[in-house]
């Protein structure tokens, strides 16, 4: 298990903080985990995991077009 901070989070998925704090908000993206006052970081297999979804529905949706 591995932690990851948010340089990296944004290097992986190529958002932006913002959007990917509003994600947070709408619940569509992994919540971060609380490090201490004033530092978070998120479990890597579950942005992963985020990244593999939109892959899959990226593969369902042009399936379902043909």
């Amino acid at each position: 298990m591995r932690l990851i901070k948010l340089k990296e989070v944004i290097q992986k998925t190529s958002l932006g903080h913002s959007s990917i704090y509003k994600f947070i908000a709408e619940g569509t993206f992994p919540k971060q985990v609380s490090l201490g006052a004033k530092s978070v970081a998120w479990l890597e297999s579950e942005i992963d995991d985020w990244i593999m979804e939109k892959v899959s529905e990226r593969t369902c949706s042009n399936n379902e077009k043909i």
